[in-house]
């Protein structure tokens, strides 16, 4: 009996940590930049804090893609990719996820493959049309 006081206690526990499995650091698929994802206010939420390479020409590599001329010129370096994100059953959903390379941003899901990978799902309209990455713990 007391091992299964035991178990429950160390299974509440367990899920009550689930929802903050995503904090911290992590590769994007391509490992040349690293995303720290922190919880703020109940939400989810992500930013760049390192580039494998930061400069371009010999400045700070800018946001140059973006459909808004008036944030061309912001650092890509500190930005915020992800936001808004919930915890819900298991995922972390109804946020956003912005891409850089193309200047658009995304609806977004968020699964815990393991205890090491991230999959990041990006997509318009419905989830089912879209793409799949995933990003890997930094150690």
């Amino acid at each position: 009996m007391m091992l299964v006081v035991a178990f429950v206690l160390l299974s509440s526990q367990l899920y009550a940590q689930q929802p903050d499995a995503i904090v911290g650091k992590w590769y994007n698929t391509e490992k040349d930049a690293q995303v720290e994802i922190f919880k703020e206010g109940g939400r989810y939420f992500g930013k760049i804090v390192w580039l494998k390479e930061p400069v371009e020409n010999g400045k700070p590599k800018v946001d140059k893609n973006n459909s808004e001329k008036e944030l061309r010129t912001r650092p890509i370096m500190g930005m915020r990719l992800l936001n808004d994100f919930q915890f819900k059953g298991g995922v972390w959903e109804d946020g956003t996820i912005y891409d850089p390379k193309n200047g658009k941003t995304y609806s977004c899901i968020i699964k815990r493959k393991d205890g090491k990978t991230l999959e990041v799902r990006g997509y318009v309209g419905f989830s089912m049309i879209g793409r799949t990455v995933e990003w890997t713990k930094v150690e």
